[in-house]
């Protein structure tokens, strides 16, 4: 009788795990959701992509020529044109002095760069080392690149960008040293966080995940920060995994940066060529990991931080997203989607 009894148990265990099994397989996927197209405006150049033709003519314009590198379903691409190219503030400025050359990252036509370099659109993106999108190059006409801007940037700070390339003020100083003879005070109180740590020793925790937060009272997105990504229990509990210091760039606080040399908050950040603000620049065993330039939404940016607490940057050195592409697929298969647009 036992044996009989221990048959039909494993007859019904079959069956149970079967129609568990079953009901897994019939999960519908997760889909990836909150990509916005949007229509790029009509004053965009009509290329050829042959690069140095259009260079020619910009040159002849007295203009720069601007390489807009762009993804379909960007939802970053899609507040850039919708916010700062369309209809904006600015968007004289950029019609009178700069020629727009719009690239898909993605696509497969031709770009002469150079005489002697032609690449596929998706090559592209690994001449100019493009890791966000949008990516925006500006090129003087010599065919250099005078300026890169990594990923969104908003109407006021994409502002002193054009000034500092329209005016060529590249060939005398920094966009840095630009920017600080022309912004204004915008930000007027750095707030505090729970997670802020007093840290003016930056090399005495180069050995784990330190994340330095860059302010000032310019910054124009800080409190976006604040009242968004720092206060999401998703962030604040990755941020617990790091050792997290705010500098302020105003300052002249003496620190020691993560090579061990004697500075302050606004000189660490010209070594590090970061005029965003507020730039996160992330760190471990005392090199930088990945630096957050630009707006980001809610994803990505965990991501990024996840990215670096897990010291999945091990097992996926190229790219964060090469990561986060693995990361969401356990969350599609459980039937999750994952919007990239909050």
């Amino acid at each position: 009788m036992g044996k009989v009894m221990a048959k039909a148990f494993k007859i019904v265990f079959i069956i149970f795990m079967t129609m568990g099994y079953a009901q897994a397989s019939d999960i519908e996927p997760g889909k990836i959701v909150g990509g916005k197209q949007s229509v790029l405006p009509d004053w965009f150049k009509e290329s050829f992509l042959d690069i140095t033709e259009d260079l020619e003519e910009a040159t002849e314009s007295g203009k720069h020529l601007l390489l807009y590198m762009h993804l379909r379903g960007c939802p970053y691409c899609y507040k850039m044109v919708e916010e700062v190219f369309k209809d904006s503030a600015i968007t004289e400025t950029i019609q009178s002095d700069f020629d727009v050359v719009a690239i898909n990252t993605r696509g497969n036509e031709e770009v002469t760069l150079r005489e002697d370099l032609v690449v596929t659109e998706n090559e592209v993106r690994d001449h100019f080392k493009v890791t966000f999108t949008p990516t925006i190059v500006f090129l003087n006409e010599q065919n250099q690149m005078v300026h890169k801007v990594n990923g969104y940037r908003s109407i006021e700070n994409f502002r002193y960008i054009l000034d500092f390339v329209r005016t060529k003020s590249y060939l005398k100083m920094s966009l840095s040293a630009f920017i600080d003879q022309q912004k204004r005070n915008i930000y007027y109180a750095l707030r505090d966080h729970e997670s802020f740590e007093s840290i003016t020793d930056l090399k005495s925790n180069s050995d784990e995940p330190l994340l330095v937060i860059f302010e000032d009272k310019f910054c124009e997105m800080c409190d976006m920060l604040h009242d968004g990504h720092l206060k999401s229990p998703e962030v604040i509990e990755l941020l617990e995994q790091f050792k997290v210091v705010r500098l302020d760039t105003d300052s002249d606080k003496q620190i020691i940066d993560i090579d061990g040399e004697t500075t302050t908050a606004g000189g660490f950040a010209k070594k590090l060529g970061l005029t965003y603000r507020p730039g996160i620049v992330m760190f471990d065993r005392g090199v930088e990991v990945i630096r957050i330039d630009t707006m980001l939404y809610s994803y990505h940016f965990a991501g990024h931080l996840r990215y670096v607490a897990g010291r999945h940057y091990d097992e996926y050195p190229d790219s964060v997203y090469e990561y986060l592409r693995v990361y969401r697929q356990p969350i599609l298969d459980s039937g999750q989607d994952i919007d990239l647009s909050k």
